[in-house]
């Protein structure tokens, strides 16, 4: 399924080259943030963009994410389409006011004569970093009216995704898992072909990797990834397991979550988001309310506690593959159980 081939490419550079392009291509767009002009990132998906366009258009900030995230809102209510490098997504607490009171809310109390075409990325997910560094914490945006949700799954949905977003003239959260941004392209279960340009990607179009009839997975960003490795050793002990990529949380494709999750038996939701009001209950209730109660449907999900710093206890907190693969198991016994003998 990875038709990246012998690519060595990480995502942070794939982010970093549809960056230069859409920079090269529109003249209003920016970049700002916290070192994302000297050092080029946390994660290095702004490098080299101020050696190209210089310090007007890629500016490092103090470390305010009050005040450089409301200074983006004011340059995309000018005119402009920044694109903010918030280095961690566990820092939105700092400027959380920004994002729910003013950027999501900007075209609503206008009557539609201010937009606020920004792209606030960040970095989500656990690598071994604590509880202040490691949450996911998408459906606290997905919760907010008036901003759009995008969770990358795939090196091209990287590029393809981060294009649409640039584009749009709606505020768009781009979450970055850190394991997509730092895996080479070639070493992924699923990557599509980076040979030619991107194309954006709609924004609420899910899509199906994998068939199989037994279970559907439905999964977003680097979970995604693992569903694949969990279908395989599923398939390995003939459970046919399917997997699907939602793409974006908003806006959520719900007629497609309903018409997936009628195509199989079963359906499990992953998410390393925490458990309590995410994405994992919104997709089931979706499914339910259009379904009825049919099929058994389980969630696999981060636990509701901070995440650990000990790597064993992180693995023990946040879905892995064989979790994944378990749950599936689980799901498919019971459904077998449900059909008469």
């Amino acid at each position: 399924m990875n038709a990246a081939g012998s690519d060595r490419r990480n995502g942070s550079q794939l982010v970093a080259e549809t960056l230069h392009a859409e920079m090269d291509r529109d003249p209003s767009v920016i970049v700002l943030g916290e070192d994302v002009a000297e050092l080029g990132g946390v994660f290095g998906a702004t490098r080299r963009l101020r050696r190209t366009y210089g310090d007007e258009r890629v500016l490092d900030t103090p470390i305010s994410e009050t005040a450089f995230v409301g200074a983006a809102i004011g340059a995309a209510q000018a005119g402009l389409r920044p694109v903010v490098e918030l280095m961690f997504v566990d820092f939105l607490g700092v400027c959380f006011d920004q994002i729910m009171n003013q950027m999501a809310k900007a075209r609503y109390m206008s009557g539609g004569a201010v937009t606020a075409p920004l792209v606030l990325r960040s970095a989500v997910g656990c690598i071994g970093a604590a509880a202040q560094h490691s949450q996911v914490l998408s459906a606290t945006f997905a919760h907010i009216p008036g901003l759009k949700v995008a969770f990358p799954a795939s090196p091209g949905d990287l590029r393809g995704l981060l294009l649409t977003a640039i584009r749009d003239d709606d505020p768009v959260i781009f979450l970055e898992h850190k394991w997509l941004l730092k895996t080479r392209v070639a070493e992924l279960p699923f990557c599509e072909d980076l040979s030619e340009p991107a194309d954006a990607v709609p924004f609420g179009e899910l899509r199906r990797l994998r068939d199989g009839g037994d279970v559907t997975i439905v999964a977003a960003g680097f979970m995604v990834q693992l569903a694949l490795t969990a279908a395989e050793a599923l398939e390995a002990e003939g459970i046919r397991a399917g997997v699907v990529d939602v793409r974006t949380l908003v806006p959520l494709d719900r007629e497609g979550l309903v018409r997936e999750a009628a195509a199989a038996d079963a359906l499990l939701v992953v998410d390393d988001d925490y458990a309590d009001y995410g994405m994992c209950g919104e997709v089931i209730a979706t499914v339910a309310e259009a379904l009825g109660r049919g099929a058994p449907r389980l969630a696999r999900h981060a636990l509701d506690v901070p995440i650990p710093a000990n790597r064993a206890l992180e693995e023990a907190v946040v879905p892995s593959a064989a979790s994944i693969a378990a749950a599936a198991r689980g799901l498919v016994s019971a459904s077998a159980a449900q059909v008469p003998a």
